[in-house]
């Protein structure tokens, strides 16, 4: 089994980064599942219904989201009945969605999980005893299991992923937009990044214009952030995992700088 998980997708531009590398990236490593995270999707801020079709179409099969699920209200209209999206499963009871899916694949099916961090993020219910329910839950139907960790601290992220080794196929965090070059397998056989980057603008901050980050940073005043212009990066993680135990059996990291070729 092979899972390919691309990291935040950042507007228009990363979405025009997925669109173009994701076949070379298929016809590369042959993945069985294709996982992105689409909370920034629409113009940095949420995800529609037309992106979210429109990235199915160019080959992703399943999306997690983050903290800026809600902003853009339309998500509201489809979240719902689009199985194919986790959004954290740590929001309150009664939230919109879903933050356990499992998808379908040749290779066999895949437990899809989401969480959020609490650390400089808002305090939602505790993610590590959430991972504890989601996981003994899809456990119940297959060994291959993924979660996505959204969190903005990497020591929660290291953290979750020590308390989850060995009951789960893979972890990587997302949100932070910067990739980490800690891949590592830990002891126990499950497959862990601390983030997996984002696919978007590569001069920007975050993806963000630089001049209004900076202006807030200066400031502290509200300041209204677009998605930059200029070059652009798709970041995304491989992992092979073993057909019998469901472990990570290797990993591997990928960049993908437009100005740069792309070895197929």
């Amino acid at each position: 089994m092979k899972l390919l998980f691309i990291g935040d997708i950042c507007g228009s531009p990363g979405r025009d980064m997925v669109k173009e590398y994701l076949p070379r990236l298929k016809r590369k490593y042959g993945p069985d599942i294709i996982i992105a995270n689409g909370e920034n999707a629409a113009h940095g801020r949420g995800i529609t219904r037309k992106i979210t079709n429109e990235l199915f179409q160019a080959g992703v099969h399943a999306f997690t989201m983050g903290n800026h699920t809600w902003d853009n209200r339309e998500i509201f209209d489809f979240i719902d009945e689009e199985a194919r999206m986790v959004r954290p499963a740590n929001f309150p009871e009664g939230t919109p969605g879903r933050g356990l899916t499992y998808i379908s694949t040749p290779a066999g099916e895949v437990a899809i999980i989401n969480l959020q961090g609490r650390t400089f993020l808002p305090p939602l219910l505790c993610p590590f005893e959430m991972a504890d329910q989601l996981v003994e839950t899809a456990r119940k139907r297959t060994k291959y299991i993924f979660v996505d960790i959204h969190a903005e601290a990497t020591s929660e992220k290291q953290a979750l992923g020590w308390y989850l080794d060995g009951k789960i196929s893979a972890i990587v965090g997302t949100h932070t937009h910067v990739q980490t070059g800690d891949e590592r397998i830990l002891p126990n056989g499950t497959g862990y990044l601390t983030d997996v980057g984002m696919c978007g603008p590569s001069d920007g901050i975050l993806g963000m214009d630089r001049s209004a980050v900076i202006m807030k940073f200066m400031t502290q005043l509200p300041v209204r952030f677009e998605v930059a212009e200029g070059p652009t990066q798709l970041n995304a993680v491989l992992f092979t995992l073993d057909k019998i135990t469901g472990k990570t059996s290797k990993i591997e990291r990928i960049r993908i700088d437009a100005a740069c070729p792309f070895m197929e």
